[in-house]
């Protein structure tokens, strides 16, 4: 192996430690078990929370205009070189639409404009509230934005991803370093592994396949979201079992849905458009995985010395967030929360389901039918209808982990998906939706059937 010098050495410990405290490791706080990152956006959201909707609502502003003003411009390609300003606001048309929807939804809510079913504190009102969805991206956003290159840039990623190679690539299609994307939404947030994807993505570390794959697959709800989903269906006391099912179903998810469509066609090449040569990770002749790990991690942290380049970095991946993603979490949000609030349109879309629920005997088929549709809109949507419309413990238990396992949820990762460079698009998050519903939903039957 070679000899590095002690500052290199020090260069890739001294960051990927602060980067997995802040990012990986839970801490129990009065609000729950959370990272620190999401410590720290929460404590700066109760700072600003009387101002934070008006901030958003100013960012969403931006965001539109800034898409308006570039709309006559052609959008650049992937591998050309632009200035930051125009990769921010010269988008498809497509979404230069939805940002000035977003920026017209958020003006409606603060002002209390039009259609009430836009800005009720059920809908719009919910995702832009001081509590709400787009006041703690707003703040997880800045503080992710910010230290995310802590976990990306100084070799930790190199490391893992050398260590894992053997697990995750023949199991599900991807390379060693997607591990840790996994564990930072396992233990922290899913929104922090989509976030963490599309930046790897976006520097060609992932193909589009294998972006898709992390980004649907294993952007997982978070522990913390867990607890609270089962506790608001009161069965608190069956959570290890509850979490137990929820980390079985999302398993096996991962290992079917890389192999079937819509992912298993997704492209083999890099957002550049270079396609992926060869999938080979093997260890080199005469090296350990730890050697060869260390090796690359090394060599990764060497070429990271610039602090300016860090926070510089930083600093243009928080506004990247802040005016890509913010827009499409609050149109598409909004359409989805006023569907599933004031429409009878997930009630139809979820009748197909109920002759499937009566298969594997759930009690209440008829009334939990709905409610395996209605998380696409939002993964609290299902528990929040379960409570006092359904009886049974055995079905309760059904909804709250399935709600889990769809993943696809268009108030958050959903829309942040769609908001990122992650080549998935809304009929590909429905497909998944639906299909992790129906292939989740046997494996959660059985242990719910073994338990009551």
């Amino acid at each position: 192996m070679k000899t590095h010098s002690p500052s290199t050495w020090a260069l890739f410990l001294i960051p990927s430690i602060l980067g997995i405290l802040l990012f990986i490791v839970p801490l129990d706080t009065a609000d729950g078990v959370m990272v620190i990152v999401a410590i720290l956006a929460n404590w700066f959201a109760g700072l600003i929370t009387g101002y934070v909707s008006w901030i958003v609502t100013l960012l969403l502003i931006i965001a539109a205009v800034g898409a308006l003003i570039y709309l006559p411009k052609r959008p650049p390609t992937a591998d050309e070189q632009v200035p930051f300003i125009e990769k921010l606001f010269n988008v498809h048309w497509f979404w230069v639409i939805v940002r000035v929807l977003g920026a017209a939804f958020a003006l409606m809510v603060m002002f209390e404009l039009g259609p009430e079913a836009v800005w009720s504190d059920v809908t719009g009102g919910l995702l832009l509230s001081p509590e709400g969805l787009l006041a703690f991206l707003f703040t997880i956003f800045l503080f992710a934005g910010l230290l995310l290159p802590l976990l990306m840039n100084f070799g930790l990623l190199e490391f893992f991803g050398t260590l894992m190679v053997k697990i995750m690539r023949p199991l599900f299609k991807l390379p060693g370093r997607s591990s840790i994307d996994a564990l930072a939404s396992w233990v922290g947030d899913g929104t922090i592994g989509v976030l963490l994807t599309s930046q790897q993505y976006e520097q060609n570390r992932y193909t589009k396949k294998e972006a898709a794959i992390i980004g649907t697959t294993f952007s997982v709800v978070s522990i913390t979201f867990a607890i609270v989903v089962i506790t608001e269906v009161g069965m608190s006391e069956y959570f290890l079992s509850y979490y137990g099912t929820v980390i079985l179903a999302g398993v096996v998810l991962g290992l079917i849905m890389p192999r079937i469509y819509p992912l298993s066609r997704k492209e083999t090449v890099f957002a550049d458009g270079q396609p992926q040569e060869s999938q080979n990770e093997d260890i080199p002749e005469g090296y350990h995985p730890v050697q060869h790990g260390a090796e690359l991690a090394l060599a990764k942290a060497d070429q990271n010395r610039s602090l300016k380049k860090f926070f510089v970095d930083g600093f243009k991946n928080v506004l990247d967030m802040w005016i890509g993603v913010a827009p499409v979490v609050m149109a598409f949000g909004t359409i989805a929360l006023v569907l599933a609030e004031f429409t009878s349109f997930f009630t139809i879309l979820g009748a197909p389901f109920e002759p499937y629920l009566e298969l594997l005997n759930i009690p209440e088929a008829d009334e939990a039918a709905q409610l395996m549709v209605v998380g696409f809109a939002d993964m609290f949507l299902p528990v929040l209808l379960a409570n006092g419309m359904i009886e049974s413990q055995l079905t309760l238990f059904v909804v709250a982990a399935v709600s889990v396992t769809q993943l696809i949820y268009m108030s958050e990762v959903g829309g942040l998906l769609l908001g990122s460079k992650i080549p998935v698009n809304i009929l590909d998050l429905v497909v998944i939706f639906l299909l992790r519903t129906v292939i989740s939903l046997p494996i959660i039957a059985g242990v719910a059937h073994l338990l009551f």
